[in-house]
């Protein structure tokens, strides 16, 4: 059997798809596992809310507890850094706000790095 003939068997070929993709799948958790969570803050009508406290809730057995408290910037935007759970939830509090509703957040695997699409937002408005 020459190469070509080779690399045009199913046999090979499978083989061979499998391993790439596995690679590429491993390579892709290596760059993207440092835990990070990032995203913002708003109101009813979508203007940041400075300075709320949005917590990351970790899940355990049957429960979320809270893992970590960060503020929001002048931008309504929030980082966490070294989450090591693939299940969390996200909400906000504020004065004059309320809390916002959770968020749950489910990763493909454990310390994913991720930046919210939607944002956390409270049903209140800013003055």
């Amino acid at each position: 059997m020459t190469v070509q003939q080779a690399l045009r068997n199913r046999w090979v070929i499978v083989p061979l798809a499998i391993a790439v993709i596995l690679l590429a799948w491993n390579g892709y958790v290596a760059l993207n596992d440092g835990g990070m969570v990032a995203g913002r803050v708003v109101d009813r009508n979508g203007r940041a809310v400075a300075d709320a406290t949005v917590i990351l809730l970790e899940r355990n057995f049957v429960t979320h507890n809270e893992r970590q408290r960060t503020k929001s910037d002048a931008s309504g935007h929030f980082r966490f850094s070294g989450n090591n759970n693939h299940s969390l939830q996200l909400e906000a509090e504020a004065a004059g706000l309320g809390r916002s509703e959770r968020v749950v957040v489910r990763l493909w695997f454990r310390a994913q790095n991720i930046v919210l699409v939607e944002p956390l937002r409270f049903a209140g408005q800013l003055p």
